[in-house]
């Protein structure tokens, strides 16, 4: 036996001997370990968990354990079960190896110092490592691996990287280990490698996902699973968001303007809908305009909108556009909607355009594709005898550069050739073999002093878009706008040239109207831009020379004019200057200088006709908050008059923000003096009231004019759905995204409804809820007394409950939904969470001996999830999950005796129950 090992079990020994308790299963799960009180007896001690840590009840066994230390040793880590339930009769496997303790690594990282497996080694290395049996609960928690039982029977697995379904009963049950897997299912079933160390006597897993960092293999996205899940649907009809601003300003023979806007969103059919009035005169409803109201439907194959709308056309007659639009796509998706109404253009576009990567190198070389950027690999290939490598569909979403890496001979050793390969995502280029059609049908809305004016005759179009090749996409159609006209529309992106084309242009009677612009990135350091039109043409080029110096000339023949600049900077520890300069064959002269040292900053811009100088002074390290001290001075020339004005004064920012992220106070104070004369200017703002901003400025003087002016804007804005409150989101936010509020709750009747009383659950709710397999802290969530909002894109999204944040004795009834969440609306997920209970004991025979390896069930007659537990060697079970209600109590599929447990509201959270088969106990 090597050294290590003998050291390893001899401190195991001492810690069984002192005594110090084993931590067998993981999560923080209730945990029963053995004290040795001598060589000859032995008695098993129950040790509560996280949950139950109150509590420490002695398990009444007869000749539970063997009579020697060793086999204490050998036995003690699995007198309780894996918490993993099961619901099928389980096989047991005949011990054919030894068993004995190792620790477990995360690569070089200790993460569980003891743990017993069955296995063998000859003193030097593993034998037959990938038979090796490991308890699953150990290796669960080393990869922090969350098991959720589904209805259907499979447990649901959740790793950092991974999300799979596998059946109960394919895991082994080894008598004196539980339920086990082999190292070999460790590798194939979560992909994760595994080796021995026998200098630290420890497995090690070396899970893909772990310490990702210079050039790593970038992981597949995890799926996103909703099958078989409840689903909590969206609304069909909601009001969500209405907002009113308010301003008051004075005007002329100082009489008071009031003006006002109104918008409201909801949801309604699975879409949004959306209203803004404009109100020119809040006090008088006839000056009251509806300037937008639309209903949208967006999804990843299709979009429907009707009522105001921008049209997929440049716009050729007057007024605005109000119809019916729908855009079909095919074989692609389209870019995030985000926040704001629809945009055809960007519905058009395709949210990853494929492209494909190629060229030649020697036979036997290795080739790696990298993303330039983030540095992950993303495919690779061995160059066969054709001396070419090619990498077919490579996503252009999220990266800009590529790079290819290319291994002489495969050594990966040697240092690489390394190829550039940059592709600027063109918008409206589609993947080849895809398409999108969108068709228009409306009319045009006259300017009048009606509500809702009359609209002009009829308008509207249809076209089709058309991935011709990977380089080529090609559009067509014909539009009716005052007049019959042709569409067209092309984009080109050679993939062997760095030249991207955009042309669309409308062809009727009157002409042709066109809009083509050329891209032209020989280089990151260089780019060009050809821009034309029926009105002009332009160009711009900007050239990097070096570090901190810029070069950039522009042209425009509608001004007759040709532009040079430059742009410089620098940077030190203290230190920051930039600065810019252009100017034009018409003598026009354009500047700008920013500079900071230390908490000094200096701003000054300048042309022809006008120079800002700002100076300010922050009293705190970061110049956006706190308080600062400003000087400024502004310049106008109007009419060859010369106007000017100096103003000193204070501002203060507070650090705190809202959600939306502005700050809760904001105060201007200073003092103008200038040519029309001298006074006070102020100003404040605070969003202090959630839904509330409030902004208000005092003027006596500017540089325009002497008189003074104030201007108060108010805009409340009242989430009203779910419940009527003041909100920070704006009906804005909501027209293409959509929320939903989980909303746990304490069921303290059990009855699976919220009710008028019962404490909705707050504590920890970033710990406790997990949204498409992510944490919900990347999605900047806002926790209220109400819950957890977090707003999102429309669509089917899965809900997971972490039991890292369960609250004390409480589980939810159900731990993973599919929630609907639609655009314009909150979808509310509420959760029961109900109290927790557990149960555990000592399963014995007619004789009094313990069941080893016997399967314990708790069946609720309204059916579900059956908890259940596999008994060790010392006959030990262990039941937790279990609601308030009857349960009755099988063993191996037959009754225990006794047959039936019950808990209710004044049940204690942690039980003891020995068991025994109730045949054999009627036999005695």
């Amino acid at each position: 036996m090597p050294q290590s090992k003998t050291i390893y079990q001899g401190k195991l020994a001492r810690r069984l001997v002192n005594p110090i308790v084993f931590a067998l299963i993981s999560q923080g799960l209730p945990t029963l370990t053995a004290k040795a009180e001598s060589e000859e007896t032995a008695q098993p001690f129950l040790i509560q968990g996280s949950d139950h840590s109150d509590h420490i009840e002695n398990v009444q066994t007869s000749s539970v354990l063997e009579h020697r230390t060793e086999t204490i040793q050998a036995t003690t880590p699995d007198l309780v079960e894996s918490p993993t339930p099961s619901f099928f009769s389980i096989p047991v496997s005949e011990p054919s190896q030894e068993v004995f303790p190792v620790g477990i690594n995360l690569e070089r990282r200790n993460v569980l110092p003891s743990v017993f497996v069955r296995g063998l080694t000859d003193d030097t290395q593993a034998v037959d490592l990938s038979a090796w049996q490991v308890p699953v609960s150990e290796v669960f928690e080393a990869l922090n691996i969350t098991a959720n039982p589904l209805e259907d029977g499979q447990l649901e697995l959740i790793s950092p990287a991974l999300v799979t379904r596998v059946k109960p009963d394919s895991f082994t049950v080894d008598p004196e280990l539980g339920r086990v897997m082999s190292v070999q299912e460790i590798e194939t079933l979560l992909g994760v490698p595994v080796s021995f160390d026998m200098v630290e006597y420890a497995l090690v897993l070396a899970p893909p996902w772990l310490n990702q960092r210079g050039r790593s293999r970038r992981q597949a996205e995890v799926p996103v699973i909703v099958d078989g899940l409840p689903t909590v649907a969206a609304p069909d009809f909601s009001v969500s968001a209405v907002r009113q601003r308010t301003t008051l300003s004075n005007g002329n023979r100082d009489r008071i303007n009031t003006q006002g806007d109104l918008s409201a969103t909801g949801t309604a059919l699975g879409g949004s809908w959306y209203v803004r009035v404009n109100q020119a005169d809040l006090t008088n409803s006839a000056t009251w305009r509806l300037s937008e109201a639309q209903y949208l439907r967006q999804t990843d194959a299709a979009d429907y909108v009707v009522g105001s709308q921008p049209t997929f056309w440049p716009g050729q007659g007057s007024g605005s556009y109000w119809g019916v639009t729908t855009v079909q796509r095919f074989g692609f998706e389209p870019t995030n909607p985000g926040s704001g109404g629809f945009s055809p253009q960007r519905r058009l576009q395709s949210d990853d355009v494929g492209r494909t990567i190629a060229g030649e190198a020697e036979p036997g070389t290795l080739v790696q594709l990298v993303a330039g950027l983030d540095n992950f690999i993303i495919d690779e290939v061995l160059v066969d005898s054709s001396g070419i490598y090619r990498f077919e569909a490579v996503s252009t979403t999220g990266s800009r550069y590529f790079q290819v890496f290319l291994y002489a001979n495969g050594q990966l050793t040697a240092e690489p050739e390394i190829r550039d390969a940059e592709f600027l995502a063109l918008p409206g280029q589609l993947s080849v073999g895809t398409s999108a059609l969108v068709v228009s049908a409306g009319g045009r809305q006259a300017n009048n002093e009606d509500f809702l004016g009359p609209f002009q005759e009829a308008t509207g179009g249809v076209a089709y878009r058309w991935g011709a090749t990977e380089d080529l996409t090609l559009g067509g159609g014909a539009v009716y706008d005052e007049s019959l006209l042709g569409f067209g529309e092309l984009f080109y992106q050679p993939a062997n040239l760095p030249l991207r084309v955009a042309v669309s242009a409308l062809a009727g009677d009157d002409g042709i109207d066109y809009n083509a612009n050329l891209f032209y990135n020989p280089s990151p350091e260089f780019n060009l831009t050809l821009s034309s039109d029926e009105l002009s043409q332009r160009f711009r080029a900007n050239w990097r020379v070096g570090r901190g110096l810029s070069l950039r000339a522009s042209g425009n023949t509608r001004e007759d004019a040709l532009s040079v600049g430059a742009s410089v900077s620098l940077n030190s520890k203290d230190f920051y200057l930039s600065g810019s300069g252009d100017i034009d064959t018409n003598g026009n002269l354009r500047w700008s200088l920013n500079s900071r040292w230390d908490k000094l900053q200096l701003t000054h811009r300048g042309n022809e006709l006008t120079t800002d100088t700002d100076l300010t002074y922050s009293f705190s390290r970061r110049p956006s908050v706190g308080h600062t001290a400003f000087l400024a001075y502004d310049t106008r020339e109007i009419n060859d008059n010369y106007e000017n004005l100096l103003q000193a004064g204070w501002r203060y920012r507070s650090q705190e923000r809202n959600a939306r992220g502005l700050n809760l106070w904001q105060f201007d104070l200073g003092y103008g003096v200038g040519s029309q004369g001298s006074g006070i200017i102020a100003a404040a703002s605070t969003t202090v009231i959630p839904g509330m901003a409030l902004r208000a400025s005092y003027e006596e003087i500017s540089t325009l004019s002497e008189q003074t002016t104030f201007r108060v804007e108010l805009s409340p804005t009242l989430s009203v759905q779910p419940t009527l409150t003041l909100s920070d989101t704006s009906p804005e936010d909501l027209r293409g995204e959509g929320s939903l509020l989980v909303k746990p709750f304490l069921d303290t009747n059990g009855n699976g409804v919220w009710d008028i009383g019962e404490q909705i659950h707050t504590e920890d709710l970033d710990l406790l809820v997990l949204l498409d397999n992510q944490n919900t802290n990347r999605f900047r969530p806002a926790i209220t007394s109400e819950g957890l909002f977090i707003q999102t894109d429309p669509g089917v999204h899965r809900v997971d409950l972490d039991p890292a944040g369960y609250p004390l004795d409480w589980r939810p009834t159900q731990r993973a939904y599919a929630v609907e969440v639609a655009a314009g609306g909150h979808t509310v997920v509420t959760i029961p969470l109900t109290r927790s209970y557990a149960v555990a004991g000592v399963i014995t025979d007619g004789e009094n001996e313990p069941i080893a390896g016997a399967t314990v069930e708790a069946v609720s007659p309204q059916g579900g999830i059956r908890p259940s537990s596999v008994t060790n060697r010392a006959g030990v079970f262990f039941l937790e999950g279990l609601s308030q209600g009857q349960y009755e109590l099988l063993i191996n599929g037959e009754s225990a005796q006794p047959q039936q447990i019950e808990f209710d509201a004044e049940s204690p959270a942690f039980q003891e129950l020995n068991l025994s088969l109730a045949q054999r106990a009627a036999a005695r």
